[in-house]
C-alpha cells in the first residue's frame, strides 16, 4: 500500500481522524539543510505473511507442498539450533509431504562476509526449490542472502547490493524471482522474519553492514511460541532488549516525510522514518515487550509470557522493518564487530558482544540526546517503560533513558562499554565504524556527525543505572 503524504490546509472539506492529525502531521526540527533534495511526501508500507500459535511450524511441509510446489528445500540453521526438538518438527513435516531436505547447518553466530559467501556457494551449487530458515536472527539472515544470491547470476560482486557506502548500494533488480523463504525463528528478538533486512559483519571494514530490500522479505513467517521454550536465559534477555530498542528507534526516528525523496520509487529504502503505520506496531510491541519480558525472565515455563514476548518481536519486526531503526543500532554495529575478546554466550567459539546487549548499552546516551527532536514522543515511551514500577494510571516524572536504566537494572543487564573491554582509546574507531551506517544515521531525529557520535559513545562507556 502506498500512501501520500498529507497536508492540513483552510480549505480542506475532510477533517483528518485524530491518529493521523498526531502521528502524520506532527513537526519537528528538519534533520537536512534547505539545500537538501525535495523532502519525501510519501511512504510505502509493505506487509509481511505472518502465521503465529503454538504448533504452527508442523504446517511447514504443506506449505511448501501445495502452496508453492516444492519438492527439494534447504534448511538454514546452525549447529546448536540444528540439534533441538522444533528441529525434528521441520523435518517431519516435510517428509510427510514427500519433500527431500538437504540441512545447511554452517550458519555462524553473528555471520559475516566470510561466512555469507560460504552460505552462497552452497546454495548456488544445490538444486532446490525453496527455503526454510529455522533459527534465531543470525539463520534468517544467512538465508536471505544466500537466497537473493543464488537465485540469479547478474550481479558482477557480492557488494553489488550491500548498503552504501561499504557496497555500491545497488537496488535488487525487479525481474529477479527469488525462491520460496519461510522463515521460522527460535528466539523472541530480531523479527528478521518480517524484514527484507540482512545483518553481517564486513571483515574489511571491521563494521556492520547488510542487504536492505523488499524483496528479500520471506514469503512466510512461522511464529511459533513452541520454539522459544529451550533458549537459554542470556539469549532470552539479549534478544528481548533487541525488541526493546526496536520498538523505541522506529517510533522515534526521522519523520518519513523529513527524508529527502528518491529518484524512482524503485529506490525508496525500506528504512523509511516513523509513519502512521509503523507506530502501531511500534508501540505494542514496547507495551508488551516491558510487561512480558520480566515475566519470561521469572519463570521460564510461563507458556503466555513466551507466546506474548515471541509476538512482540514479530509486530516490532513489522513496525522497524518499514521505520527503521537509528543510533542504538548505529553503534551497535562497531561495537560487535571490533570486540577482541568478550564472549558473550557459552556456545560460540569466536569473541562476540550479543546483539541485543550491544544495542542497548548505547540506548540511554541515545535517547538522552534525541530528547529535544520529539519530547512528547520520548515521553510516551518513558510512560510505557514507567508501567512496570508504577503501574499503567501512573505518571513518571523520569526520562526515557532513565528509566531505560531502571529497566536494565530490574532484569539484572548492566550498562557500559568498559565491560566489552573498550577504553577511552577505542572511540574514534568506534566512530569510524558508526559513520558508514547509513542506512540507519541518516534516519535519526537529529543531524549525526562524527563530534555526535564521539560524544555519545564517552556517554556510553560509563555508562550505569
Amino acid at each position: 500500500m502506498i500512501g501520500s503524504g498529507l497536508s492540513r490546509t483552510a480549505s480542506s472539506s475532510r477533517r483528518l481522524p485524530t491518529f493521523w492529525q498526531r502521528s502524520v502531521l506532527r513537526t519537528v526540527a528538519p534533520a537536512f539543510s534547505t539545500a537538501s533534495p525535495p523532502l519525501d511526501p510519501i511512504c510505502e508500507w509493505a506487509a509481511s505473511n505472518v502465521r503465529y500459535g503454538p504448533g504452527a511450524t508442523r504446517e511447514v511441509g504443506m506449505d511448501l507442498a501445495l502452496q508453492f510446489r516444492c519438492r527439494k528445500v534447504v534448511i538454514f540453521t546452525d549447529p546448536k539450533v540444528q540439534t533441538l526438538d522444533g528441529m525434528n518438527v521441520v523435518l517431519e513435516s516435510l517428509e510427510r509431504q514427500n519433500i527431500d531436505a538437504i540441512v545447511y547447518n554452517q550458519v555462524r553466530v553473528e555471520p559475516n562476509d566470510v561466512s555469507f559467501r560460504h552460505a552462497i556457494d552452497f546454495l548456488s551449487r544445490t538444486d532446490y526449490d525453496a527455503v526454510v530458515a529455522f533459527g534465531g536472527g543470525s539463520v534468517m539472515d544467512t538465508a536471505k542472502a544466500a537466497n537473493l544470491y543464488a537465485s540469479h547470476d547478474g550481479y558482477e560482486d557480492f557488494y553489488d547490493y550491500v548498503n552504501a557506502p561499504i557496497g555500491k548500494g545497488l537496488p535488487i533488480p525487479a525481474g529477479i524471482q527469488l525462491k520460496p523463504l519461510i522463515a521460522i525463528p527460535t528466539t523472541a528478538g530480531t523479527g528478521s522474519e518480517t524484514t527484507g533486512v540482512a545483518i553481517f559483519d564486513d571483515t574489511a571494514s571491521r563494521s556492520k553492514t547488510g542487504l536492505a530490500s523488499r524483496s528479500l522479505k520471506p514469503t512466510l513467517g512461522i511464529v511459533d511460541p513452541v520454539h522459544t521454550r529451550t533458549l537459554p536465559p542470556k539469549v532470552a534477555t539479549y534478544a528481548g532488549l533487541d525488541v526493546l530498542c526496536h520498538a523505541m528507534e522506529s517510533y522515534t526516528a526521522l519523520p518519513y516525510n523529513q527524508r529527502p525523496a528518491p529518484a524512482s520509487p524503485l529506490q525508496r529504502p525500506a528504512y523509511q522514518g516513523s509513519n502512521p503505520v509503523s507506530d502501531v506496531w511500534s508501540l505494542f510491541a514496547l507495551e508488551t515487550c516491558v510487561e512480558f519480558l520480566p515475566k519470561v525472565l521469572a519463570d521460564t515455563n510461563d507458556d503466555e509470557a513466551r507466546g506474548k514476548l515471541l509476538l512482540a518481536s514479530t509486530a516490532a519486526g513489522i513496525g522497524f522493518g518499514n521505520a527503521g531503526v537509528h543510533l542504538c543500532h548505529g553503534m551497535s554495529y562497531p561495537i560487535a564487530s571490533q570486540v577482541r575478546g568478550y564472549v558473550g554466550y557459552d556456545h560460540v567459539d569466536h569473541a562476540l558482544v550479543p546483539h541485543g546487549l550491544s544495542v542497548i548499552v548505547n540506548a540511554p546516551a541515545v535517547f538522552e540526546w534525541t530528547a529535544s527532536a520529539d519530547p512528547d514522543r520520548h515521553a510516551k515511551l518513558a510512560r510505557i517503560l514507567a508501567s512496570h514500577r508504577l503501574g499503567e494510571d501512573h505518571a513518571t516524572s523520569v526520562g526515557l533513558a532513565d528509566e531505560i536504566r531502571l529497566f536494565c537494572e530490574r532484569i539484572h543487564v548492566p550498562l557500559g562499554l568498559r565491560q566489552f573491554g573498550y577504553t577511552a582509546e577505542d572511540i574514534p574507531s568506534l566512530v569510524q565504524g558508526t559513520l558508514p551506517q547509513h542506512r540507519v544515521t541518516k534516519i535519526a531525529p537529529k543531524p549525526v556527525d562524527r563530534d555526535v557520535l564521539t560524544n555519545l559513545f564517552m556517554r556510553a562507556l560509563d555508562d550505569t543505572h
